[in-house]
């Protein structure tokens, strides 16, 4: 379930705010939204996998915290953020 090196570079590519940046909000909500996406994926499968559920429910409220953080901080990058990764705001 873990996210491989080329689509997570692509997501540091894509959200980057300097050359050097892999841990600016922005990135950290696409890699945490795209871990969110495999996991609910799995969960399909295995649906009474409780352990995962719950790894699932901590990172949706990370993610929450870090668009809450990002709204306060920075509201354009915020409203890119949930435009590029469609979440409903």
């Amino acid at each position: 379930m873990a996210i491989k090196k080329e689509k997570k570079r692509e997501l540091i590519d894509k959200f980057k705010l300097t050359e050097n940046d892999t841990g600016s909000p922005e990135v950290q909500i696409a890699i945490l939204s795209e871990r969110i996406e495999l996991i609910t994926e799995h969960l399909k499968k295995f649906k009474k996998d409780v352990h995962s559920r719950r790894g699932l429910v901590m990172l949706v409220g990370k993610r929450r915290r870090l668009l809450d953080y990002l709204m306060k901080k920075n509201f354009e990058g915020y409203k890119k953020v949930v435009k590029e990764l469609k979440l409903r705001r």
